[in-house]
């Protein structure tokens, strides 16, 4: 087993950041070893070995291009993703609003205001058109989604889970949920 073969074994086994981490101190190392240790040891180097230095170098570049096409997905945004698309395949009557112990959606309104989620998405209730994270009119999220992103964060977004109280999170997933929605 090859050491880059090993770093992907491990890199799939032990998480995909653990991978990409992997893979890139594997890079690092080389390119140190490669710029002080080799010069300082062997004046001439590269010298003879050039053929071996470069594909060597054009090794690791091929790996961490692959590591990180294979380590860098994000997990939330494929639930979104696949969660949107089950949402628009249906054909039925939009989801009732949100009641009970799952937030009020006009204090979701304050909410989503107040914390700046209108400066990255577009909503039309809340009259927003940020245009860095999803539009929450065409993904149309259900409650639990909005409020597993409010509260985990993901890609660019910030977890709010230390900034907003849990009513606050469950007002704003009402709001954005059932506006939406319907």
């Amino acid at each position: 087993m090859t050491v880059g073969s090993a770093l992907v074994v491990a890199g799939l086994s032990t998480g995909n950041k653990i991978g990409l981490a992997l893979v890139g101190g594997a890079f690092i190392i080389f390119a140190l070893i490669s710029s002080f240790v080799l010069p300082a040891r062997y004046p001439d180097f590269p010298g003879q070995r050039l053929g071996w230095f470069v594909a060597i170098a054009i090794l690791f570049f091929v790996a961490m291009i692959s590591a990180v096409l294979v380590f860098g997905r994000e997990k939330e945004e494929k639930g979104a993703e696949t969660h949107a698309t089950s949402s628009q395949g249906t054909t039925t009557a939009p989801a009732p609003a949100p009641s009970g112990g799952h937030g009020d959606p006009a204090a979701g309104k304050q909410v989503f205001a107040s914390a700046g989620c209108g400066g990255c998405h577009t909503l039309k209730a809340a009259g927003s058109s940020g245009n860095v994270g999803p539009n929450l009119d065409q993904l149309k999220p259900s409650f639990d989604v909005v409020k597993h992103q409010v509260e985990v964060g993901g890609g660019a977004m910030p977890s709010f889970k230390d900034a907003l109280s849990a009513k606050q999170i469950d007002d704003v997933a009402a709001f954005v949920s059932s506006s939406a929605q319907g």
